[in-house]
């Protein structure tokens, strides 16, 4: 492979121009084609095999118009202090309002509350439910307009009116300023990284490059907007990283003497192999995120997996020939000064420039990489002990999916939420829709009434809604109150209770008894996600690990890898349970609400997590291996290997955390939830597991890290990773090429 990459680097940098009228055209293309791309159909959210959608399928079936994620909201109305909801001018406001919101055009219904009975015992507060038939992101500003209009106008009445539900939810925002201050803070890590600003500028330009291609693709091929998500946070973030390794070993090789046609080569043939590999894992943990099988979460992995391997491409290809039109510019001031000086004094010149990078300033690298060989038992204990305390917090993990409790007061929706649950019971935020099948039942009406009785008989529910019959009369639909709030265990274990009933409903009266609603749903996404952890740690860390023996030519190293990462991860959901359950330090990231962890985090995190983890390993420890191949012992092997790309690493990974931490200044719970975990499971993985820890374990086995049994080393394929059979290429050209000062 080193082989292969080193042409096409040298390619790409001969044929400059041709790469990047290719690349412009490639992108020209994609973009002409998202532009004209028929709007994709809208996004439907899915859980196939729960009861849930089981559910939410034969409603669409018997009750056309049905929506299983159709928006919804839930106008909560609260009469002035010592009066009621059903006096003549409060009744006629709350009327009066119901009748607006009804005339939309995506308006499929509305309950009045005085005809269904949505007034509280004590006749301060009532609610009417407006159902509509597209989803919340399919709502049309005239329809938010309308129902914003309407609560307006009935507020003047002195009746307090406030909206739930998911009709008025904001769009997640992945981008805004705090995304802008994330890039801002990359670029000035990489002007201190290189001091140049060429070689600061152009991780940037490919990794923006990359972004517009990858989401332009995922548009023309007919995905919706809605999966580039995670695509533009890990293509902006990777794209950088991988374009920061090559360009820093296209530096390191210039120091070395070589020409810059030749160090473009050799750092695509050497750093490039491990980006090639670095992207593997990353599309391995992306890709796996099918064997969830939530169809959503599958189309956001794989539009991300094929970001990054854009990524990847850009990295070999483009990135090399823009070196050629910044063949000096990229250097450090030493280098450039040494050109300068070649006309006065050649000799002088040719010293300078020979001298390698790394010996012209104190290395952090080195030093730290000595004192960890030097200590590797202290540094060992003391890291292992630090990210246990921080994983403790785990042991609290809580699943669900937050809802209008975890908005700031200051909303609508939280003031609805409140409101109800004071003048209802929290479990009227929750309710529970029931879908009886009465297809082949002789006396669907009697079987209905069983169904009623038993479900209302059932500990912790507070109320059964009377059955409403489809035209056909085969299918009914029930809402069942429960006694407890959507996110407390006691509803989940409700859900479970009422659905153990159903066998004995089906004996009794023929009719097929399924639950689901919103919290039924949230439920089994839950379940379901628990489910796939294990399954999918399986696929995933058992091929990266395959792949890790590829390029390490180790047993130990990738073990020791995928170990570290769950160390990471540990660490991680530590931080987010103790701010997300446990309220700490809450009030600085703006989360208004503790309340349970989203319940796709845990996959999320660990597929995200994964792929960037194994970046820092490959990056890392492919430099040690280079060492080590070259003759140098395990200890120095360590040290040599912090020398190269120690500092390199920090600066990856300062980028990926300032990229993170920008999403946590979001106003969604959700994406502050995501920004806060991808930021500290960085920290933790390159910080604390890859440059202190890696060391220190590698300081320990010595040369049995890079033990491999005979009979596997015949097996597995030499991809080179480290670059060795470059020496014998281009054996004409000078080991030491000062470039002229035309270059």
């Amino acid at each position: 492979m080193a082989k292969f990459l080193y042409r096409l680097g040298r390619f790409s940098f001969e044929k400059r121009r041709l790469v990047v009228l290719l690349w412009l055209g490639v992108m020209a293309a994609l973009v002409a084609g998202a532009a004209n791309a028929p709007t994709p159909p809208p996004d439907t959210f899915s859980i196939p095999g729960t009861e849930s959608q089981q559910a939410f399928d034969l409603l669409g079936e018997r009750f056309p118009g049905t929506k299983s994620d159709g928006a919804q909201a839930r106008i909560v109305f609260v009469a002035p202090e010592g009066q009621q909801i059903s006096s003549e001018p409060n009744k006629a406001a709350v009327e009066k309002i119901v009748s607006d919101v009804s005339g939309g055009a995506q308006v499929k219904g509305v309950l009045d509350p005085f005809q269904t009975g949505a007034v509280s015992k004590n006749g301060t507060t009532a609610y009417a439910t407006v159902s509509y038939g597209a989803t919340p992101q399919d709502l049309t500003d005239a329809t938010k307009n309308a129902l914003t209009t309407a609560i307006d106008n009935g507020k003047t009445s002195g009746v307090t009116v406030e909206v739930g539900g998911t009709a008025l939810m904001a769009k997640p925002e992945m981008g805004g300023a705090t995304e802008a201050i994330g890039i801002a803070i990359a670029a000035i890590v990489l002007m201190i990284t290189f001091g140049a600003f060429a070689a600061a500028g152009l991780p940037l330009l490919t990794a923006l490059i990359g972004i517009g291609v990858g989401i332009a693709a995922i548009v023309a091929i007919g995905m919706s907007t809605t999966t580039t998500t995670l695509a533009m946070m890990l293509g902006l973030a990777v794209g950088i990283d991988y374009a920061l390794f090559i360009v820093s070993r296209y530096r390191t090789e210039r120091a070395e003497g070589y020409s810059a046609e030749e160090s473009a080569g050799r750092a695509v043939g050497t750093a490039g192999s491990a980006v090639v590999f670095a992207g593997l894992t990353v599309v391995i943990a992306l890709g796996g995120l099918a064997v969830v099988g939530i169809p959503a979460l599958t189309k956001m992995g794989l539009a991300a997996a094929g970001t990054v391997a854009v990524a990847v491409t850009i990295a070999l290809t483009l990135l090399p020939a823009l070196l050629g039109f910044f063949q000096r510019a990229v250097m450090p001031k030493a280098f450039r000064k040494a050109l300068a000086a070649d006309a006065k004094s050649p000799a002088d010149a040719q010293a300078l420039a020979a001298m390698p990078i790394a010996e012209k300033k104190p290395n952090m690298g080195t030093r730290w990489a000595t004192f960890v060989v030097r200590r590797p038992v202290a540094v060992l204990l003391i890291g292992l002990v630090g990210m246990g305390v921080l994983a403790l917090p785990v042991s609290s993990l809580e699943l669900g999916m937050p809802g209008d409790e975890s908005q700031p007061t200051s909303t609508t929706q939280r003031r609805a939420y409140d409101a109800l649950a004071e003048g209802f019971g929290p479990g009227f935020n929750g309710p529970l829709t029931v879908a009886v099948d009465v297809k082949g039942v002789g006396d669907p009406k009697a079987a209905l009434d069983e169904v009623t009785k038993t479900l209302a008989a059932t500990k912790d529910v507070v109320s059964v809604s009377p059955a409403m019959f489809n035209k056909a009369g085969d299918a009914a639909m029930l809402t069942v109150v429960p006694a407890s709030g959507p996110s407390a265990t006691a509803t989940k274990d409700l859900v479970h209770a009422l659905r153990g009933e159903a066998g004995g409903l089906k004996s009794a009266t023929g009719a097929t008894v399924l639950v689901t609603g919103a919290t039924a749903m949230n439920i089994d996404v839950s379940q379901k996600m628990s489910d796939a952890l294990l399954p999918y740690l399986a696929v995933v860390v058992g091929l990266a690990i395959l792949l890790l023996m590829v390029v390490f030519r180790s047993i130990a190293v990738p073990i020791k890898a995928a170990l570290g990462f769950l160390l990471s991860v540990g660490a991680a959901f530590g931080v987010i349970v103790a701010v997300f359950q446990w309220g700490w330090l809450a009030n600085i990231i703006g989360v208004h609400q503790t309340g349970p962890v989203m319940s796709m985090m845990p996959i999320f995190l660990i597929g995200v997590v994964f792929g960037l983890a194994m970046d820092y390993e490959v990056f890392l420890v492919t430099r040690m291996r280079e060492a080590y191949a070259h003759g140098e012992s395990a200890h120095d092997a360590i040290v040599t290997g912090f020398r190269h790309s120690a500092r390199v690493v920090v600066a990856a990974a300062a980028i990926m955390i300032a990229v993170f931490a920008g999403f946590i200044g979001g106003g969604e719970p959700m994406i502050k939830m995501m920004g806060l975990g991808l930021a500290s499971a960085v920290f933790f993985d390159a910080f604390i597991v890859r440059m202190t820890l890696v060391p220190a374990v590698l300081a320990l086995l010595g040369d049995k890290a890079w033990w491999l049994p005979q009979w596997l080393a015949k097996i597995l394929p030499n991809v080179d990773v480290e670059g060795e059979s470059l020496n014998h290429l281009k054996a004409e050209e000078p080991v030491r090429e000062l470039e002229s000062a035309n270059a």
